[in-house]
């Protein structure tokens, strides 16, 4: 039987937040933080609130992110171990702007799933051009793979997860968003842990 395993990315695979490191790079940290909890306590939905932060962070230069990014994230050894080993089978999905994200993704070195940027004339971010569904994500590999297993943490995590066949939450980073909870199958708090667990599904 193949499987697929499917991992949000920032709080899962890295140690943060992505879209707060970004912030610090144009001192709006404060703000996007605040908007990026709201979104993981699924107070806020994250269509709007991703399009939000994005306009916000829209005049950061893309070289400070990438910079920020590079010097701060962080992955988790073991699941990045895990991952290593089966870079075929291994997948990101994530909301995050594949403009913003692509040196991370990069480092992982595997299949990603991502929202897109919209360009404007000169090149620069103007907006979100797609918004990446995640069920959609998971359901996109059905034709490849037997069963797919789906890890995350957040709320927009939810559709992953009612797509997927095995659905983990992961508390590495933070609590998981409760409503993720109650949809999960397990829940772990440690790398090592979550990826002995991928290992007996």
């Amino acid at each position: 039987m193949t499987t697929a395993y499917c991992f949000d990315l920032d709080g899962t695979l890295t140690r943060q937040e992505l879209l707060p490191l970004i912030a610090t790079s144009v001192g709006l940290e404060d703000e996007i933080s605040a908007l990026t909890q709201a979104t993981i306590a699924g107070l806020l939905p994250f269509d709007k609130s991703f399009k939000l932060r994005v306009r916000l962070l829209r005049d950061a230069r893309l070289d400070w992110i990438h910079a920020a990014l590079d010097q701060h994230v962080e992955f988790d050894p073991a699941i990045l171990d895990f991952i290593r080993r089966h870079p075929e089978q291994a997948f990101v999905v994530t909301g995050n702007l594949d403009l913003w994200v692509k040196p991370v993704l990069d480092k992982l070195g595997i299949h990603s799933f991502s929202s897109t940027a919209r360009l404007d004339g000169h090149g620069q971010l103007d907006g979100v051009e797609h918004i990446l569904h995640k069920g959609d994500a998971v359901s996109s590999l059905r034709s490849r793979f037997d069963r797919i297993v789906a890890v995350g943490e957040g709320m927009n995590d939810v559709p992953m997860f009612e797509a997927a066949d095995w659905r983990i939450a992961f508390g590495g980073v933070h609590q998981p968003n409760k409503e993720l909870v109650k949809l999960s199958d397990f829940v772990t708090y440690d790398g090592k842990a979550l990826c002995r667990l991928l290992s007996t599904l």
